[in-house]
């Protein structure tokens, strides 16, 4: 027979306490690029929780110079538990050292060890990858390419440059090239690189620039351009969209993405600018057999995608 009191001594004298959940799994991004160091800590949903952003003198930067804006930056990152910190960098870079090999705006990059200073700065692991690689990736995980298997996601404005994601697959070496230096002008102006005609010559930011003063007309941004009445104005819109087109006729001919979501500058043309690119690109395309071209522009107040794709890296190795 069991007494009373020994029974009461089997049970616990206070109940036991729930388990502190397990915090919440954040990845890191950055966004090297020439003259700005972005940096963004992501939620697994892509959700960007907080961000900061240094700016650098990109012609006369030195590697201290580099080191300054890096270390500024990931201040951010090193205040959180991440999984890890994906870097989408301007140029070619080297993924596998964790290098930037070169940046033709910015000299002090050449060679640069981007993932052993930044692994020292947050204590993570750090992994590199050229920038319009890893845009296309960002599309994928968290923007308007999710769910489809072929596309292309492009970079507009200061840098240029576009990835393309076939059959699920990104279509570029590890830290390969962007495109930006692709000719399409076999009598064009001298670029950064060298070599004349580059796509990059005739479709960014320095470009409409130039051919806005050469034009007689007062400096403006694309958004103001594509707003006036100024019939100048207009033509210089045209051609821009015209040459932004060049490049990515080249890669509807080689890989038949059918949809192109461009981002960045051309966010500032709004419907109209997306219309002249879209229209140029049906023209000078046979899509017999493929879907017909697309062109979609990133609507969001705030363009993070290249920050994305750095968080996708981290998600695609977790």
């Amino acid at each position: 027979m069991v007494h009373k009191s020994s029974l009461l001594r089997l049970v616990p004298e206070t109940a036991p306490q729930p388990s502190t959940p397990p915090a919440p799994r954040r990845l890191g991004a950055v966004e090297l690029v020439p003259g700005l160091v972005r940096a963004a800590v992501v939620s697994m949903a892509g959700q960007v929780l907080d961000r900061t952003e240094v700016a650098y003198d990109a012609a006369g930067a030195t590697g201290e110079d580099i080191g300054q804006a890096l270390t500024a930056a990931a201040e951010l990152l090193a205040a959180h538990d991440l999984q890890g910190v994906g870097v989408a960098a301007a140029g070619l870079v080297d993924p596998l050292a964790g290098l930037i090999l070169e940046v033709n705006d910015v000299p002090a990059l050449h060679g640069y060890p981007v993932a052993e200073r930044l692994g020292a700065l947050t204590g993570t692991v750090v992994r590199v990858e050229q920038r319009a690689r890893l845009q296309v990736l960002g599309d994928r995980w968290f923007g308007a390419g999710r769910g489809r298997r072929t596309f292309a996601s492009v970079s507009t404005g200061e840098v240029l440059g576009v990835g393309v994601l076939y059959d699920g697959e990104v279509m570029a070496p590890p830290g390969g090239r962007s495109g930006a230096h692709m000719t399409v002008s076999a009598s064009g102006e001298r670029c950064t690189c060298g070599s004349r005609g580059c796509w990059k010559t005739l479709a960014t930011t320095g470009w409409l620039r130039s051919r806005t003063r050469a034009a007689g007309l007062a400096q403006a941004s694309l958004e103001e351009l594509v707003r006036s009445e100024d019939a100048l104005a207009g033509q210089v819109v045209e051609e821009y969209a015209h040459n932004l087109a060049l490049g990515l006729v080249n890669v509807q001919q080689l890989f038949a993405p059918g949809l192109f979501i461009l981002h960045g500058e051309a966010r500032e043309g709004g419907e109209r600018f997306r219309t002249l690119v879209e229209e140029r690109l049906r023209e000078a395309v046979a899509f017999a057999g493929a879907e017909q071209p697309r062109v979609l522009v990133g609507t969001a107040a705030v363009d993070d995608v290249a920050l994305l794709g750095g968080a996708g890296l981290v998600l695609s190795r977790l």
